[in-house]
């Protein structure tokens, strides 16, 4: 009996170890699923590059297109008709004012002035006899040798005849303009086109016969934002300068400088702009009018210098959403936070800031794809003006490793 009671505690020892062996198992197994389950659930800090917002003094500037004119341009036309017999420049040439560019055929206007003066002598000579013949009639009169109503008629003829001589004379100078009128020159000092009209033609005052352009100053108009037009108006109506820049097609940069010298009394309501005119020196006759320009236009600031306060990022940390303009800032616990910007021109490399962020915070510059509002982040912190892609790629390798 006693044997038997043996070999049974054995086999109950041997069947009871797989068992607990399973369990065992199955406990492990259970821990590991869960584990993986947590770890599924906990998203993953995405690495990216931040950099803190800068803020510092600026000479705020903005960039538009626009051309250049002349101040002074004058189309030449003669004043009197007549027949071109000579043209005096060179096409394309520099003309100072006075300087005779066209010579009119001037016989007939020698000849009308030769009439007209003898006429005024005529009529001088009428009028000096009635003054001498009143002059006898006065004395005549007071001795009562005539009537009354003759020394009247004799003094209305000497009127008469006076104001006949100065109509002569008028006429005189009529003529006298007209003949000077033959040499057609120059009103003002600067370059002058090709002759439209050549030796031998007969023009009146309708004809253009060649124009002119000033050249030692030049405008440079071009079309302002609203934005623009709110910040330089107040500076432009108060009497202090704005700077302008603008630079050829050819040129780097913007070398030739000047100032703002007139800006439209309204807005275009169809395209938002207002019309601006900037003046600048051209004692090379560099600028040429008709040529594009590309215009730099300093804000309207007002600290020291002409610098404003601005907050500056990176434009490769602004996305758009439709139309609004937005950056991801680290927020609390590493937390990407969704914020509207409002955006204004570039400077120093940088984009100004008007509105949606605050000196010192840090937003997301590079790995913006890896981003979500609210999800969390491993930020790496660069300058703002270095290249944002690099650092994140960098920091994203070791987690695809």
């Amino acid at each position: 009996m006693t044997k038997r009671v043996h070999r049974a505690l054995r086999l109950c020892a041997a069947l009871s170890l797989p068992l607990s062996l399973v369990l065992v198992a199955g406990c492990d197994q259970a821990k590991s699923e869960a584990g993986s389950t947590a770890a599924a659930g906990a998203p993953q800090a995405a690495p990216v590059s931040a950099a803190t917002v800068v803020e510092k003094e600026i000479v705020e500037t903005q960039e538009f297109s626009g051309r250049l004119e002349a101040i002074e341009r004058v189309e030449i036309r003669p004043r009197v008709p007549g027949y071109i017999t000579a043209v005096q420049f060179s096409p394309g040439a520099l003309v100072k004012k006075g300087q005779p560019l066209f010579t009119i055929d001037a016989r007939p206007y020698q000849a009308e002035l030769a009439r007209a003066e003898a006429n005024a002598n005529s009529a001088r000579a009428r009028a000096g006899l009635a003054k001498v013949e009143l002059e006898r009639a006065e004395r005549l009169l007071a001795d009562r040798a005539i009537a009354r109503r003759e020394f009247d008629e004799r003094s209305a003829g000497l009127k008469d005849l006076e104001a006949a001589a100065r109509s002569s004379q008028a006429e005189v100078e009529t003529a006298r303009l007209n003949l000077a009128y033959t040499r057609v020159t120059s009103p003002i000092d600067g370059r002058v086109s090709k002759a439209e009209i050549t030796v031998g033609n007969l023009v009146d005052q309708t004809a253009v016969l060649t124009s002119v352009v000033s050249t030692d100053r030049i405008y440079a108009s071009f079309d302002g934002d609203e934005d623009t037009y709110l910040r330089v108006r107040g500076r432009a109506q108060g009497g202090k300068p704005v700077a302008v820049k603008i630079g050829l097609a050819n040129e780097t940069g913007f070398p030739h400088e000047g100032k703002l010298e007139f800006i439209d009394n309204r807005l275009d309501t169809a395209t938002g702009s207002v019309r601006m005119r900037a003046t600048f020196a051209n004692t090379d006759g560099t600028l040429v009018p008709g040529l594009f320009a590309r215009v730099q236009l300093s804000g309207g600031s007002t600290g020291a210098g002409g610098t404003s306060r601005a907050l500056l990022i990176h434009d490769r940390a602004v996305a758009t959403d439709q139309d609004r303009k937005y950056v991801f800032v680290i927020g609390k616990d590493n937390k990407a936070e969704y914020r509207p910007v409002t955006l204004g021109p570039a400077a120093d490399g940088l984009r100004v800031v008007r509105k949606g962020l605050a000196p010192g915070e840090k937003i997301v510059v590079g790995g913006l794809q890896r981003v979500r509002p609210g999800a969390p982040v491993a930020p790496k912190l660069v300058p703002m003006d270095a290249d944002p892609d690099a650092p994140a790629q960098a920091g994203a390798a070791p987690k695809a490793g």
